[in-house]
């Protein structure tokens, strides 16, 4: 296997691909003003956020082929790997790349709001397919970001480029909102299977074994990333992944507790709870009693 190659600075990508640095910590790049590439699989130091012009359908997501064909969207944070096995091939890169350093935005509203930006942590495959329309949308904030980083740098080059990739980040927010609003289909055969997942996992010895079932665990199984997996819960059903485990466990133990056979706490531990006070607590904060009085009032 080839091995994997780190890129720790925007001056190191740039000059892999033959462009120049206009600033230390941001980068904006039309691929295909770059060299020729060989395949490799890489790591950076920083955020990427590359436009990828392929007609993507041509590809598979899961069993469907890719909404759109203008152009993908895939976001990378520090650390990731990317890449292919080195063919012996060389290509010519085509899109844009936005590389940004963490230190650009350390004190700005992006840096404070960079958590939010959770597709940032999504598989390859999650990526963001767009339309023509909404491909030109990003094109034109590429560009504003370009065409500031042409101007040269001064005391108000960090604030006006942040607020441009914000301004980039919140437009890829909506538009995955909207992928996950067209991928119905999808997206209620991923409830349909989260739901098996849990039915499985609660009628095997998995919750004595390892405790209660976490959302990387249920992404997992779906072979989905956790912050993918997690949003598309939240907006196709307002809950988030973490609140229908719970609701899942409380059905149980409602059904379980008329089982006066067995105590609170075997009941507790028979879910994967590893302390009974926490079944309780969190019992009585769903139902509105606790396991004991819901037993003896029903």
């Amino acid at each position: 296997m080839d091995k994997i190659i780190h890129i720790e600075n925007i001056f190191q990508y740039n000059e892999r691909v033959g462009v120049e640095t206009l600033h230390p910590l941001v980068s904006v790049i039309d691929m295909s003003q770059a060299r020729r590439l060989s395949h490799q699989r890489q790591t950076y130091g920083f955020y990427t956020v590359f436009l990828k012009e392929v007609k993507c359908g041509d590809m598979i997501y899961g069993r469907e082929y890719y909404d759109y064909q203008e152009g993908t969207i895939v976001c990378l944070a520090p650390g990731q790997v990317i890449g292919f096995e080195d063919n012996g091939e060389v290509f010519q890169p085509k899109g844009w790349a936005l590389l940004f350093h963490p230190d650009l935005i350390r004190g700005t509203s992006l840096g404070r709001n960079m958590k939010n930006y959770t597709f940032f942590s999504y598989e390859v495959n999650e990526a963001l397919h767009l339309s023509e329309q909404e491909r030109q949308v990003v094109v034109d904030c590429l560009r504003r970001i370009r065409h500031e980083l042409q101007h040269g740098v001064d005391r108000h080059s960090k604030t006006i480029i942040a607020m441009n990739i914000e301004l980039l980040l919140d437009y890829c927010v909506r538009f995955y909102e909207r992928q996950f609003i067209t991928r119905n289909e999808v997206n209620r055969d991923i409830l349909v299977r989260f739901e098996n997942v849990l039915d499985e996992y609660f009628v095997s010895d998995r919750p004595q074994q390892i405790g209660l079932p976490s959302v990387g665990y249920c992404a997992g199984k779906l072979h989905l990333s956790p912050n993918y997996f997690g949003d598309l819960i939240k907006k196709e059903t307002g809950r988030t992944a973490q609140e229908h485990i719970q609701m899942k466990l409380i059905d149980l133990a409602k059904e379980r507790v008329f089982d006066t056979g067995k105590s609170i706490s075997e009941i507790a531990y028979e879910l994967g709870f590893k302390y009974p006070q926490h079944f309780t607590r969190l019992f009585k904060r769903i139902v509105g009693q606790t396991p004991n009085q819901y037993r003896m009032m029903n």
